[in-house]
């Protein structure tokens, strides 16, 4: 009974399905199945196609092997024209094969399955592998992540016409492909493209994805990478300068400021990629935010230009006796403060600079404040009460994450305990538990503007947030594994998302759609970051492994090098947009010439040769002594700031 059960419960889900009462009876009456068998009625969808479809081929186990191999030989002999492209079958079909020996009981013939095959699979599918083989039963298939993800979605394959009538020629002169016709009809998408077939690193540079490659389709959509038009940056620097500047010479800073508005009104020029300013709806600026961005701008006119000939200077902080208990850290924008989180749920931030952080009076004191005062935020505050560092206490387990906000009065953290706090750094006290994720929340971003914010997580999803909203404004599904990191666009009308599936994907947050989904990882992706215009976007692995992103296309820029031997926790753009810094668990922090690497004239060298190319990425290696580092953060001036904890040898 064993064997014919699943194609015969297979037929009564379908009887079930169209209603078609009297049938199922008389088939189980005929079959003498109880009611408790026909309970557990619950095959997937696919699952129940592909049993229904090839039972009488299915169910001998010793064709599996025999159809795999024929098709290995196969593509193995094909032309190099064809076989590059035709090898990324090989891996989606053997998964299939053992899942169905699972599913039809063949548990001994399931395991010298994948023990002959699956070591010829690709290094990065190696991880995958390992989790399906503790499938063992039919019934543990629909409480293993991977297998669930195989069984109910199409792995994606792309072939050029030509590989593609290759395959097909071959499928009908065999004998035994009908399994692997099955499991391509079912559980393989097939995308054909004109033109030739792709070269060995072109596969390779795309390959790596949990589910193969992304469609065509899901990259057509048109993105607005380009940069909002700043209208206060003209207007902004006279009163900052007329405040900052001695008073004694009130022309001088008038001089200047007439000389950083032409600095200044060249850039924002009408952008053609960019999105229409009100496409979402953005906070007005405060007095106090304009006053800071006033002094963003007179930073950026005393910037140094990075470059090969230039690299920038580094200040890394280490972080002492705190081992492995420092998880997460982040500087703020203007560079004076720096939040560290802890695994023992504390959070705690420090001065990078001689003034000193003020605590908040006493509620009997702040009665006697007049509110109305233009500066009720500095009476607010204790002339006593100074101190380098503040702690914050809120979270009940491990920090994974903390941000500053752009204009530096609040903080953003993200714990295992599901939640996100924001944080009050003018009273140190919590303002809002942001509850919505259910299982622990890696990551959470500001948005470049403010008000919005982005967190991710265990659950497979990224959410969008606004400060005065208590549930996400958004939430974005897709992933198929943890969403690790995200990243707000400079434009604040995107994020990105990296994820253990291997994929970063990017996401509308006006319409929730994603619109791009990039793949070419062989790693779970730890780290993004947008470059300074918003066209590319760098991210960085577990596997030491980077790549950048063209935004226009979602195709990938350019692999860099394996320079880094463990997982990229770091990646901070220059303020200028020409230096990519990495930082690692590795202990070192690596600086990329981004002109060479977006340089887009010699393409076709690229494709020919690519290794010259990427050999000149690499600017320069810098090695701490046994600090990995954990964040990294370009001043307005362009010094490098790091920031690591030490971890000694015992």
């Amino acid at each position: 009974m064993s064997e014919k059960s699943t194609p015969l419960l297979a037929v009564l889900q379908l009887l079930r399905k169209y209603n078609l009462k009297s049938t199922e009876d008389i088939l189980r009456k005929e079959a003498s199945l109880g009611d408790v068998e026909c309970e557990s009625l619950d095959l997937p969808e696919v699952e129940l196609a592909s049993i229904l479809t090839a039972h009488h081929t299915e169910s001998d186990p010793f064709t599996y092997e025999l159809a795999y191999d024929g098709l290995k030989k196969f593509i193995e002999n094909s032309l190099d024209l064809y076989k590059y492209e035709l090898s990324t079958l090989l891996y989606p079909v053997f998964v299939h094969m053992y899942l169905l020996l699972i599913l039809y009981d063949h548990v001994e013939h399931a395991v010298s399955f994948l023990e002959k095959f699956g070591i010829e699979q690709e290094d990065y599918y190696q991880e995958d592998l390992k989790k399906l083989s503790i499938v063992k039963h039919k019934d543990q298939i629909k409480g293993n992540e991977l297998a669930e993800i195989y069984s109910t979605n199409k792995f994606t394959v792309q072939l050029s016409r030509d590989a593609s009538s290759q395959l097909k020629r071959y499928l009908h002169e065999q004998k035994n492909s009908s399994v692997i016709i099955n499991i391509i009809n079912n559980h393989i998408q097939i995308e054909v493209h004109d033109g030739p077939g792709r070269t060995q690193a072109q596969v390779r540079a795309t390959a790596g994805g949990v589910l193969g490659e992304p469609m065509k389709s899901e990259n057509r959509t048109k993105v607005y990478y380009g940069l909002l038009k700043e209208p206060d940056i003209q207007v902004l620097p006279a009163p900052v300068e007329d405040e900052e500047e001695v008073e004694e010479t009130p022309d001088k800073p008038k001089k200047k400021k007439a000389k950083k508005d032409n600095l200044f009104m060249k850039k924002p020029k009408s952008d053609p990629n960019a999105p229409p300013n009100d496409r979402i709806p953005l906070p007005d600026l405060k007095e106090i935010d304009k006053v800071e961005k006033g002094k963003a701008l007179r930073e950026a006119s005393k910037r140094v230009q990075l470059g090969p000939d230039s690299l920038p200077s580094i200040c890394f902080y280490t972080l002492l006796n705190s081992g492995h208990t420092a998880i997460s850290c982040d500087i703020c924008d203007d560079s004076t403060l720096l939040a560290v989180g802890f695994n023992n749920s504390n959070i705690k931030v420090w001065t990078l600079t001689p003034i000193k952080l003020r605590g908040m009076k006493s509620a009997e004191k702040l009665q006697d404040i007049d509110r109305e005062a233009g500066d009720v935020l500095v009476r607010m505050m204790e002339e006593k009460d100074r101190d380098t560092c503040r702690n914050l206490f809120g979270h009940s387990g491990p920090v994974y994450k903390v941000a500053f906000d752009p204009f530096k009065t609040m903080l953003l953290s993200c714990s295992e305990d599901t939640t996100v706090r924001l944080w009050s750094l003018q009273c140190w006290t919590c303002l809002v538990v942001y509850r919505g994720h259910v299982w622990p929340v890696w990551d959470v971003r500001w948005s470049p503007h403010g008000h919005y914010f982005a967190s991710s997580g265990h659950d497979r999803t990224a959410r969008l947030w606004a400060t005065d909203h208590h549930l996400p404004l958004r939430i974005f599904i897709g992933h198929y594994s943890d969403v690790d990191c995200i990243q707000f666009h400079p434009n604040s009308n995107y994020i990105a998302t990296g994820s253990s599936d291997r994929t970063v994907r990017l996401w509308d947050c006006l319409t929730g759609s994603q619109v791009r989904i990039m793949t070419g990882h062989k790693s779970t992706i730890f780290t993004l970051a947008f470059s300074v215009c918003g066209r590319w976007i760098a991210s960085g692995g577990s596997g030491g492994d980077m790549m950048v992103w063209d935004l226009s296309t979602g195709g990938p820029a350019a692999s860099l090098p394996p320079a880094h031997t463990a997982p990229i926790h770091a990646l901070a753009f220059s303020r200028d947009g020409t230096v990519l810094s990495s930082g690692s668990l590795d202990c070192t922090i690596k600086l990329w010439d981004f002109t060479a690497i977006t340089d887009e004239s010699p393409i076709e060298e690229t494709l020919n040769n690519p290794i010259p190319k990427e050999d000149k990425y690499l600017l320069q290696s810098f090695a701490t002594k046994s600090s990995p580092v954990k964040g990294l953060h370009f001043t307005r001036r362009n010094l490098l700031l790091a920031v690591g904890t030490y971890e000694s040898s015992a």
